[in-house]
């Protein structure tokens, strides 16, 4: 972790996503004398996190020497609020990396002086467990140097992609920003389809989970690409043909994830400040 990391960091918001970063950062060994958080009132969890590796949260960080980063984790309704009083502490080398959705980077750069660095991220929820995918836009202030910091910030909890252009950060937010609800969701529907086969509810709920968490390991650990194992456990005239000819049919799932995406996508844009 201490790759990238040439200074101190200051971690602003220390409440799920968060405390996902801060898991991530000293699992790969950071110097905790690098990290000040910020938070007037963190979760217990995550005092219970801070306390086990004798960390602190403080109302209103007061950090020594010049900032590498400064990580928002905060929501975007009190951005707004948070940001003013951490202007003294960035100076024209400190990186603004925010992960708050919908919170663009002219938004986030308006407080701070003419030519600061500002990375807006998506990651999502299995940030939580290591296995987050998250997609950052930088504007031109943004060295190298710091886009590397950023990866090496971000990469703690997943893979790090990067757009040039900041509106796709509205279908990323999307798709893999509220992917995972769409994909909680088939596992609900999933249960409820067993239970209305006749599977008892333990049974139907374990199978759902079971069958939705492992699909998606061998998604990710084959390589192969999802349509290629889809017809690897499709046999003609089979049972999963019968499924599927339901479910992709003219009005199926692809048609209704096109229209979800979509109706993600212009919900982003309309919270987009």
């Amino acid at each position: 972790m201490t790759a990238g990391v040439d200074g101190p960091l200051l971690l602003v918001g220390a409440g799920k996503m968060g405390a996902a970063l801060l898991t991530g950062w000293l699992a790969r060994g950071i110097d905790r004398r690098l990290l000040t958080i910020q938070d007037p009132g963190p979760p217990p969890e995550s005092v219970e996190l801070l306390a086990a590796h004798q960390l602190d949260a403080v109302a209103a960080a007061e950090p020594e020497g010049s900032l590498a980063a400064i990580i928002l984790a905060v929501k975007p309704q009190i951005m707004d609020t948070v940001l003013p009083p951490l202007r003294r502490h960035a100076g024209p080398q400190t990186l603004l990396l925010s992960i708050a959705a919908g919170r663009t980077i002219e938004s986030l750069a308006r407080h701070f002086d003419d030519g600061q660095p500002v990375v807006r991220a998506m990651p999502n929820t299995p940030a939580s467990i290591g296995r987050g995918i998250t997609v950052a836009c930088a504007n031109e202030a943004v060295t190298e140097r710091q886009r590397a910091l950023c990866t090496s910030l971000l990469g703690a909890v997943g893979e790090v992609l990067w757009a040039e252009d900041e509106h796709l950060l509205d279908p990323v937010t999307a798709v893999s920003g509220s992917g995972p609800a769409y994909v909680f969701l088939m596992a609900e529907c999933l249960a409820e389809a067993g239970l209305e086969a006749g599977l008892t509810p333990e049974l139907a709920s374990r199978l759902a989970r079971a069958t939705v968490s492992g699909a998606g390991e061998l998604l990710d650990r084959s390589g192969l690409e999802p349509a290629e194992l889809r017809e690897n456990v499709t046999s003609p005239g089979g049972t999963t043909a019968a499924a599927l000819e339901v479910l992709m049919a003219r009005d199926g799932l692809q048609q209704l994830l096109t229209r979800a995406v979509e109706a993600a996508t212009r919900r982003s844009r309309e919270l987009s400040l």
